[in-house]
Order: structure tokens, then sequence, then C-alpha cells
């Protein structure tokens, strides 16, 4: 019987997290100070953990984020399916009043249930979770990884939160997150449950 513990986080600060300013999956963003300063207390938190392996998003910011563990000596893999919801047209632009209507209008339809909505040349929840299953499915076909890390990105982790614990994705809001929060998830052979929900204690030390 597969049983695994899956420590998912979201990627350190970048300069554009800090200006409120979206990236998904067409940004490759390095992390900034406060980004790095993140990541160093979360490696100070869980570098005890015997992790077997960790898996990543393609973006280099969520590489930037556990380096200290691959550093460390610890196999990892970068899994496009990880990748964050990409935003399109939205993407890197300057938030105006009409930019803000516009995602306000898309988060609505998705929280009503049209979950194939998406910006031009961006993605649906739907079609993220597609992708998702595929990670997902790589990520459990290997019962000898006991304890896994995994890097990814505030949206699209909320959408796999909600595939693990068999919610509706127009429940994604309710996994709150901020940069480097930790969701430890088990799995006892049968189901996901949630052991350890946003968990930012680590952040706290400065």
């Amino acid at each position: 019987m597969i049983q695994k513990t899956l420590y998912i986080v979201r990627h350190g600060q970048t300069d554009l997290n800090k200006q409120g300013i979206v990236q998904g999956r067409g940004m490759d963003t390095n992390l900034n100070e406060e980004g790095r300063l993140q990541a160093s207390l979360f490696y100070k938190a869980y570098h005890h953990i015997p992790f077997d392996k960790i898996y990543i998003s393609t973006l280099k910011r969520t590489q930037q984020s556990i380096q200290s563990f691959i550093d460390f000596g610890i196999p990892y893999e970068k899994l496009s399916g990880l990748d964050e919801l990409a935003w399109g047209i939205h993407e890197g632009q300057p938030s105006t009043p009409e930019t803000k209507a516009a995602f306000f209008k898309l988060m609505r339809d998705w929280t009503s249930g049209r979950l194939d909505s998406k910006f031009e040349k961006g993605e649906s929840p739907n079609e993220v979770k597609h992708r998702q299953l595929q990670a997902l499915e790589t990520i459990m076909s290997h019962p000898e990884e006991k304890n896994v890390l995994i890097c990814m990105h505030g949206r699209a982790m909320r959408l796999l939160l909600c595939l693990l614990t068999n919610k509706p994705l127009i429940e994604m809001d309710n996994f709150p997150h901020q940069n480097l929060v930790l969701y430890k998830v088990t799995y006892d052979g049968s189901r996901f449950e949630i052991a350890d929900f946003n968990n930012a204690i680590h952040l706290k030390i400065h």
C-alpha cells in the first residue's frame, strides 16, 4: 500500500508579488531578497525531514525557493503540470481599474462554476486540472518516495489542493496562501488528508 506525505509549498516572494502584479506561467521571474530570506527560513525549519524527492514547476522561482534542499543532495524533477495557471495577456501588466474589473469578473465566473473561462492566451482551471492530474500521476507512481517536497504556485496550489481533497474547483479560494507557506498532505493508501493547513510558522522568525 502506497503511503506518502506531501509537503506542498508556494514559491518565495518575487518583485512582481511585492508590487501586486500578476505573474503566471508566462513570467519566469526570480526571487527577490525577501523571497530568498523566506527560502532560507523554510530550509532551516524543514531540513531535518528525510525528503526522498522534490518536485518543482518548470519556472525558476520554484527551484530557487528550495535550492538548499537540492544542494543537500535530494533528487528533484521538474513537472510542467505544476506550473502556475497562465493569465495570458494580463501577465506582468500593471494593475488598473480595468484589469481589476476583468479579474473580478473571471473570479466570479470560476466560483459560479464556469471553470472553462479564461483570459485571452491564458488557461482555465479545467485546463490546469488536466495537467495537474498528469503531474500527480507521476508523483504517486513512486511508492518508494515516502516524504515528498513539492514547490509550486499560488493559484495552481489552490487547484491542486481541491483535487487532492476531492473538492470541486469552485472551492479553490478556501485554500489561502502567501509566499512560502506550507500545506502538509498525507496519503494513507486510499485518501489524501490535510495535516497542516496554510502553515507559516517558519516565516515568523524575523
